[in-house]
């Protein structure tokens, strides 16, 4: 049926369809969709010739090809453990993770055979340069600034690969169990030792609150001593008005008077059969008695 199919054909039929199927052959090698993830090397003779992205793209047949396909999403390496010794000379075992892509694919693949094992090797370097410069305490305490130090310099090795190294993080930092049990030791005395001080600083407060008390205690019987002795000097000074006004008989008849009462108290008690009378009271009636009928 074939031969049927050619033999009506002719000869010019045939190169027809050959054109026809080596137009569509073209076509299919010199188009090539990328998706949007990707990156692809396109090689000429065994050299690069161009990079395509996302999208259609149009390549020689027959004398270009595709050598590489690589991804552009954000990779993670597996977690890498490794011993580093810090500058007190403590051992510690740091846990760390990088993310990194690929920007420049011409670079990687023609530069890096192994990137995951490079990138690797670089961080475990760095890692290890960094916790030497840096006491165990500080390794503790300034975590971030020791993630941002390993990641701006993994960024600067690797940055002839045409990789982009978006995040390093360091995951633990583990101790042997000496080394724990001397730090537990440490903080519990570190623990102590604010303990001792904080009591100290209470009985101290103590001290000062007792003491203002019985300052403002001492200060407050002074100010009621002044007010009394404001008030005696002020009752003082009104008896000294009134002397003068009323001159001194007025005063002798208001003592004679309190005698008076004084010894009719004394007679009014109940059970008393003897009254002493001082010796100048007789006086002190008969200056009263004057006083009074001069003033009548």
């Amino acid at each position: 049926m074939l031969d049927d199919i050619l033999a009506g054909l002719g000869g010019g039929g045939i190169l027809t369809v050959a054109i026809a199927l080596f137009i569509i052959l073209c076509i299919y090698l010199g188009i090539r969709i990328v998706p949007q993830s990707e990156k692809y090397v396109v090689e000429r003779f065994g050299r690069l010739k161009s990079v395509l992205g996302p999208g259609i793209n149009l390549i020689v047949p027959f004398l270009d090809r595709v050598a590489h396909k690589v991804s552009v999403l954000e990779r993670q390496l597996p977690n890498a453990e490794q011993d580093a010794i810090t500058k007190d000379n403590v051992l510690v075992k740091i846990d760390t993770s990088v993310f990194y892509r690929i920007l420049e694919p011409e670079k990687t693949v023609y530069r890096i055979r192994d990137v995951d094992g490079a990138i690797a090797t670089t961080v475990a370097g760095i890692v290890r340069a960094e916790m030497g410069k840096m006491d165990l305490d500080e390794v503790q305490s300034n975590r971030s600034a020791l993630i941002a130090s390993i990641k701006q310099q993994v960024e600067s090795a690797v940055d002839d690969w045409g990789i982009e190294v978006t995040r390093a993080e360091i995951l633990d930092v583990n101790l042997d169990q000496a080394t724990r049990d001397a730090m537990l030791q440490q903080l519990n005395a570190e623990r102590e030792r604010r303990a001792a001080v904080t009591r100290a600083e209470g009985q101290r407060r103590a001290v000062e609150l007792a003491a203002d008390a019985e300052l403002y205690e001492a200060k407050q019987v002074a100010e009621a001593r002044r007010i009394t002795a404001d008030a005696e000097a002020y009752a003082t000074g009104v008896v000294a008005e009134a002397i003068a006004k009323g001159g001194l008989e007025a005063v002798q008849y208001n003592i004679a008077l309190e005698q008076v009462k004084a010894i009719g108290t004394m007679a009014s008690g109940q059970g008393s059969n003897t009254i002493v009378v001082p010796a100048d009271a007789v006086d002190a009636f008969g200056k009263a008695f004057q006083m009074l009928k001069g003033r009548s």
